[in-house]
């Protein structure tokens, strides 16, 4: 659907699916646009993400310096967002285009809310739903916009203003608009929200019942809820650290399950606690202080894995809207740390450009890394242990350049790791190498009826090995059964590529070939 570029087709699909266990049809059309305009030049997607990722840099910067009034703090935020080591996931890997257009859409919304506070209304408050909508039709994540409206309610614009909290001249929402005389109370605040909480509540239900229906939310008996309270008390810490020292990232972190050290979540809810009580204690005085570390706290809920989808722990990408409260918090916090300390004038501008300079450089070798399948899969076997995915994945990108004998080993490494993928990609390589050093039939049969045993859903690229299997042992007519169950699954679950591949391999089978033959690579060429 993709490939076929902007179709009448296409657009009904890609309001009705729930591919990849998502329902993003915005995603799905701006992909079908790069293909209408650039085919399948991968430069074009590519341009189209850091399209995107720049001009979510610039609105960010105009809004912080519309709302505030504040021009070089604005800026460090907007900077530190452009070219921080863990935004290159959403940017360089062009599948994550939900990020950068969600975000762009999530930013175009927080305007449209600036024009509502300033001028009330329901056109006004129309245009905050649209642009709402939008951003929830590029990815789910936007569901936590309404309470970020709500912290911006405290600051920048003090539309709720405490007992005991200053609001400076420098704090105005725009030029030339005067600060309330009187703080507008939390109920109605509340209820300005209740349309878009209604949304973000449907939006939540449709998301989790695609990934139920795609068999990607893990159960509670497989993964207890106190093994996923640990996991996110560290993942937040985790996400701290990295924010600060961007080393050792991974395009996959394996979840530890039940096997995390019970030191290592309790240490991580003692820096949580000691932090929030900090800054709660600071809130009237520093208020984007509390407001900075709610939106990275708040954000990060529907990807932190109360809800476990899939097998990761956490993800680079899941940063790149959160990652602006802790900017702001530190944008607007070094000022005022300085001025304290009664340092030169001139120290912040200097620890600025420097913060600044190691992100790029360090962003920039992130990019390296996602230049191939090889040396991104590298990496993460290298920075990550126990990692399964990883390996397997490094296994297929080998297999795929040739190197058979290391793509073995990695799957094997795998297999140690009891992953049935691992064994999937044994019988694979075993029954499609060309190399009669690997070549064995029969082996392939046995991993391939393991692997199809241990998974608890029929996967039609299981039911493809297993066919290719019984076509390198010669066993054509079991190959034929194999194959057409694989061929009725991808179709059933709308695996289009998969199910044209599929075909081609049945109507050799069914003609005797196996992959070694010669007709066979001539397909592969």
């Amino acid at each position: 659907m993709v490939k076929d570029g902007l179709t009448w087709n296409g657009f009904t699909w890609a309001f009705t699916t729930w591919h990849t266990a998502h329902w993003h049809p915005l995603t799905w059309l701006s992909h079908m646009l790069d293909c209408q305009i650039f085919g399948l030049n991968a430069a074009g997607p590519h341009l189209t993400n850091l399209f995107f990722h720049i001009v979510n840099s610039v609105l960010l910067f105009l809004l912080l310096q519309f709302c505030t009034g504040e021009v070089w703090p604005s800026f460090l935020v907007a900077a530190l967002f452009a070219v921080h080591p863990l935004h290159v996931e959403s940017v360089a890997w062009v599948a994550e285009r939900k990020d950068v257009l969600s975000a762009f859409f999530w930013l175009l919304a927080m305007w449209a809310y600036i024009g509502y506070v300033r001028h009330p209304g329901w056109k006004s408050y129309l245009l905050i739903i649209l642009c709402f909508c939008l951003g929830l039709m590029a990815k789910e994540m936007l569901v936590t916009l309404p309470m970020v409206f709500l912290l911006w309610d405290y600051w920048p614009l003090h539309r709720w203003v405490p007992t005991g909290m200053k609001v400076a001249g420098k704090d105005k929402i725009a030029p030339g608009r005067k600060c309330p005389s009187q703080s507008v109370s939390w109920r109605r605040l509340g209820w300005e929200k209740v349309p878009l909480l209604v949304l973000a509540v449907i939006s939540s239900l449709g998301a989790f019942y695609s990934q139920k229906t795609e068999a990607l939310v893990v159960s509670l008996a497989d993964l207890p809820f106190s093994a996923r309270i640990n996991n996110a008390l560290v993942s937040y810490v985790s996400y701290m650290g990295k924010t600060v020292w961007p080393m050792h990232l991974a395009v996959y972190y394996p979840h530890p399950g039940n096997t995390l050290p019970l030191w290592e979540s309790l240490g991580a809810a003692l820096v949580l606690v000691v932090l929030s009580c900090a800054i709660f204690r600071k809130a009237l005085k520093y208020p984007y202080l509390l407001v900075g570390w709610l939106w990275f706290l708040g954000t990060l809920v529907p990807v932190i894995g109360l809800v476990q989808v899939g097998g990761q722990s956490m993800a680079d990408r899941y940063t790149y809207i959160p990652l602006i409260g802790l900017f702001i918090m530190l944008a607007w916090g070094l000022p005022d740390l300085l001025a304290k300390w009664r340092c030169p004038k001139l120290l912040m501008p200097m620890i600025s450009g420097s913060m600044i300079l190691i992100c790029a450089t360090c962003a920039w070798f992130q990019v390296r890394v996602w230049r191939d399948a090889v040396s991104l899969f590298e990496r993460a076997v290298n920075e990550t242990s126990d990692n399964a995915l990883a390996q397997i994945n490094l296994g297929v990108a080998l297999y795929f350049r040739g190197e058979v004998d290391r793509a073995l080993k990695h799957f094997q490494e795998a297999r140690c790791l009891n992953s049935p993928d691992s064994l999937n990609g044994l019988a694979w390589v075993m029954a499609t190498t060309g190399n009669p050093k690997f070549l064995n039939g029969a082996k392939a049969v046995e991993l391939a009826t393991t692997a199809n045993e241990l998974t608890q859903y029929k996967q039609p690229a299981y039911l493809d090995t297993l066919a290719a299997a019984y076509a390198a042992a010669g066993s054509f007519s079991e190959a034929i059964k194999a194959s057409r169950q694989a061929l009725e699954l991808a179709r059933h679950t709308g695996k289009i590529d998969l199910a044209r591949d599929i075909q081609t391999r049945l109507s050799l089978y069914q003609q005797g070939r196996a992959y070694q033959d010669e007709a066979y690579t001539t397909f592969l060429n």
